[in-house]
This record gives C-alpha cells, sequence and structure tokens, in this order.
C-alpha cells in the first residue's frame, strides 16, 4: 500500500483518501503500523499481533492501548502473558478475536479487554487457558476451543448458555465430568454446524439440546468409541429429536448420520469390527436410504443379514476395499436366509469398489433371484485396480437382470 502512494500524486490522494484500505496492522514493522494508524483515520481496524517477534520495550506497546476501542478483529500468536496488561481497555467494536496461545503458562487473564467479549461474533482459542466465565455473549455466532489441558463440563455449559446465537462450534478439548447438574440441558437453538474431539462427547452431550437440521461431527478417540461392543454416547443422544448428520471418526470405525431431509439418510463406515457393524442395531436405520461400508475385514453374512434386514428403504449400497465383498452380496440374496425374507426391497443401486477381480457368478445369482421377487436392481457398477476380465457369459447374464451394469477398471 505504501508503495502504491508513490506511483504519482493521482494515486497517492485516491489512496489516502480511503481509511478503509489502511485498516490492515500486521504491527511487524513500528514505522509502518504509525502510518497505517494514521491513515485509517477513525475506521475500524483489523489488528494481528505476533508477540513472540516482539518486545516489550518497543514503542508500539505505548500507543496500542488508544487504539483498542477502534479494533475489529485481533489475533494474538504467542506469550499471552506480555501484552495482556496493553490490552486492558474496553473494545466495543471487536466482532473477530483469534488467540494462539504460546509460552508456559498461556492464561488468559479476567482483565483482557476488560473483561468485556460481548460485541464478539467470532471467538477461536488455541493453547489458551480460560475458565469460560464470560457472560452475555448474545452476539457470538462462531466458537472454536483448542486446547489439551482439560474443561469442566460446567464451565462450557455456562458458556455455551451464554451465546444463544451459536451457529458454528468447534471443540477440541478434553471434558472434566465436574460442575453441571444432574438434568441440566442447554439449548443451541441456532447451532448448524458442531464438531467435536477428545473423549468428551459422553460427558458433554447428555446436557446439549442439538436442533433439527444441524450437522454434528464427534471424532472420539478409538478406546473411548466403545463400550462392550456399541459406542458409549449411543444413549447420551437421546435429547437429539432429529438430526441430518452425526459423524463419528477415528478406528475402529467412523459412522455418519444424515436425515431427516437429506438425500442420503445414514452412511456408514466400517473397518471390520463385528462389534461396530452390530451396534448399529441401536439405531434406527428404518429411514436410512444409503449405506456405505469401507475396509470391512472378516465379516460373516449373519450379522450383516441382521442390520441391512431394517432397511426397508435403502437404495444405494456401497461396499469399498473389503476383504470380501461376496459376503454382501451373499446377505442381500433373498433365498440365503433362514426366514426368506427380502433384504433391502427398495435396494436400486449395487456399487463394489474392489482391489482384484473377483466372480460375478455371485452378484448374478443375487440379481436373478432379486428379479423373480419384484425387487430387480436398477444399477450395478463394479470398479477394480485390475485389469477387468470377466466372462461374457457371466455378464451376459447379469445384464438380463438388472437395467444398467458398468466396469470400470482404475488402471490404464
Amino acid at each position: 500500500m505504501i508503495a502504491l502512494t508513490h506511483v504519482c500524486r493521482a494515486w497517492r490522494d485516491v489512496f489516502l483518501s480511503r481509511p478503509s484500505l489502511w485498516n490492515h496492522l500486521d504491527c511487524t514493522n513500528l514505522g509502518k503500523t504509525r502510518v497505517y494508524l494514521e491513515r485509517s483515520k477513525s475506521s475500524p481496524i483489523n489488528l494481528s499481533l505476533s508477540i513472540d517477534r516482539l518486545s516489550l520495550s518497543d514503542s508500539f506497546f505505548k500507543f496500542i492501548p488508544h487504539a483498542a476501542g477502534r479494533i475489529r478483529s485481533l489475533a494474538l500468536d504467542g506469550d499471552l502473558r506480555a501484552i495482556s496488561a496493553y490490552l486492558s481497555r474496553p473494545a466495543p467494536l471487536l466482532e473477530t478475536l483469534l488467540i494462539h496461545g504460546g509460552g508456559r503458562d498461556p492464561v488468559l487473564p479476567s482483565a483482557f479487554l476488560n473483561g468485556d467479549l460481548s460485541p464478539l461474533h467470532e471467538l477461536y482459542l488455541r493453547n489458551v487457558h480460560t475458565e469460560l466465565l464470560w457472560r452475555n455473549m448474545a452476539n457470538l455466532t462462531s466458537f472454536t476451543l483448542v486446547f489439551g489441558s482439560p474443561t469442566p463440563v460446567g464451565h462450557l455449559l455456562d458458556f455455551l448458555e451464554s451465546a444463544p446465537r451459536l451457529r458454528e462450534v468447534h471443540l477440541y478439548s478434553e471434558t472434566l465430568a465436574t460442575g453441571a447438574q444432574n438434568g441440566r440441558l442447554v439449548s443451541l437453538a441456532h447451532l448448524k454446524n458442531m464438531n467435536t474431539g477428545y473423549p468428551l462427547s459422553h460427558h458433554l452431550f447428555d446436557h446439549l439440546l442439538i436442533p433439527v437440521g444441524a450437522r454434528l461431527k464427534m471424532s472420539p478417540g478409538p478406546r473411548s468409541l466403545l463400550d462392550e461392543g456399541r459406542p458409549r454416547f449411543i444413549d447420551n443422544l437421546k435429547n437429539i429429536s432429529d438430526f441430518t448428520t452425526i459423524e463419528l471418526d477415528h478406528v475402529p470405525a467412523g459412522l455418519r448420520f444424515s436425515g431427516p431431509n437429506g438425500e442420503a439418510k445414514m452412511v456408514t463406515y466400517v473397518d471390520g469390527s463385528h462389534s461396530v457393524l452390530e451396534s448399529l442395531a441401536h439405531f434406527d436405520t428404518s429411514k436410512t436410504e444409503r449405506l456405505e461400508i469401507r475396509d470391512g475385514e472378516s465379516l460373516t453374512s449373519d450379522p450383516l443379514y441382521r442390520v441391512l434386514l431394517p432397511m426397508k428403504v435403502l437404495r444405494t449400497f456401497i461396499i469399498t476395499q473389503c476383504e470380501d465383498p461376496h459376503i454382501f452380496v451373499h446377505a442381500l440374496h433373498p433365498g440365503m436366509s433362514s426366514s426368506g425374507a427380502m433384504v433391502c426391497p427398495e435396494l436400486e443401486e449395487l456399487v463394489i469398489r474392489h482391489w482384484r477381480t473377483f466372480d460375478i457368478k455371485g452378484i448374478v445369482g443375487m440379481a436373478a433371484a432379486r428379479a423373480l421377487r419384484g425387487a430387480k436392481l436398477k444399477t450395478v457398477r463394479i470398479t477394480s485396480w485390475d485389469r477387468i476380465s470377466y466372462t461374457q457369459p457371466d455378464v451376459s447374464e447379469l445384464r438380463k437382470h438388472v437395467l444398467r451394469v458398468e466396469f470400470r477398471c482404475n488402471q490404464p
């Protein structure tokens, strides 16, 4: 910006007449910062401070307190103790606060910005220790907390309760099951997206009301995901009356649920663990329209059959890189179970992605049996990472029972 004012007098007059062009201060150079502060006049400023690159003896710290009233966004990176004393005045225009703490004791003091963060719309705290005791966060719409030390559930609930307009919540800090009264519920009525990490879900979600339409993504560690063959948080989701998406990441399994109005009602990723596969029985899958099983190993058709049976409206079934895809084909065959019940009667699309070419005779028999029972498949799509060399008679027979058959190879 400064270089542009040196092109000619006309350019200089244009750039100097627009204070909003001078409101981004990175505080890397004292002289430059002073120029920007002067030329931004009274317009709100966006201030970025990498504290580790500054010295408390810098003249910059003499005038930063006077700029607090104009700060619209503030990004701090480094040791908070070195700068907090200079940011103790109110910041009535502050909408965005991003702090990446540093040092051995990254504590955010209560006197920071006079303890009033009520103007904030977005708050991001990484490696910052705070008791989250702020009140009146009525304008806050986005909150991110990333910290290794545990946060008491009670403090977190107090904070969430003080921010009724939250739309985005990202929590990657382990919680302590302390400070929350039994039966206490906090409504997140405007929530659109919520991401959580660490094994905090089973502590926190007993106390949250998640609205219909929200997207919830949980990333618990593998040890906290399963408890005696079922996810620990199943009972803790009882406060969710309906939801659009739930995703659970990390091994040994990841589950992703969608609904009630999404195209995909549920997508499930399973890594071959029988207990994870059977844990689906604890959910209502009667509205599941889409199921994907990926990297399945050592599966048997019997538990798979029981998982598929309640999925009366399943329309798409995707099998990706599973050790034995024939197990899934066997489970979809209407004549292979003792009850003779039709599994997934609305199934339209079967997609198999496999490392190697495999015998499609099982698919031919399954497709033929389903067609005879009035459950004809519309599409069978098979993708292999080897060259496809299925026999022409088998392919021709499969095409008799399926409206569309596709074979693809990911290798040239």
